[in-house]
């Protein structure tokens, strides 16, 4: 299954207290790799540098759980399951149909 994982920095302290976040926010980053059985499709960051995005997929959601935990001290995350959007446009279709066949 695939989903879309956001996250936005938490920018709440004093200046010199983000700096040291975001410096220890990198040094962590750079020693992560993703857990085995999840598959990063695209990692993007946000214009404003105030967070990313990533489409995510694996077949265990509680490996989810990895960069929430691990990075959790940095940014506030949101994980939404996800589907191509011809399969959602399918599924609108489906209740369409249903609603249509009630008198």
């Amino acid at each position: 299954m695939k989903y879309v994982v956001s996250w936005k920095y938490r920018w709440n302290g004093s200046a010199a207290e983000n700096e040291e976040s975001v410096r220890r926010a990198l040094a962590v980053f750079a020693n992560w790799k993703p857990v085995d059985g999840v598959t990063y499709h695209q990692m993007v960051g946000r214009l404003d540098g105030s967070g990313g995005f990533a489409v995510v997929e694996t077949d265990n959601p509680i490996d989810l759980t990895d960069a929430p935990k691990k990075f959790g001290f940095f940014a506030d995350y949101e994980i939404q399951p996800v589907v191509e959007l011809a399969e959602a446009v399918q599924a609108i279709e489906e209740g369409v149909s249903f609603r249509e066949s009630i008198s």
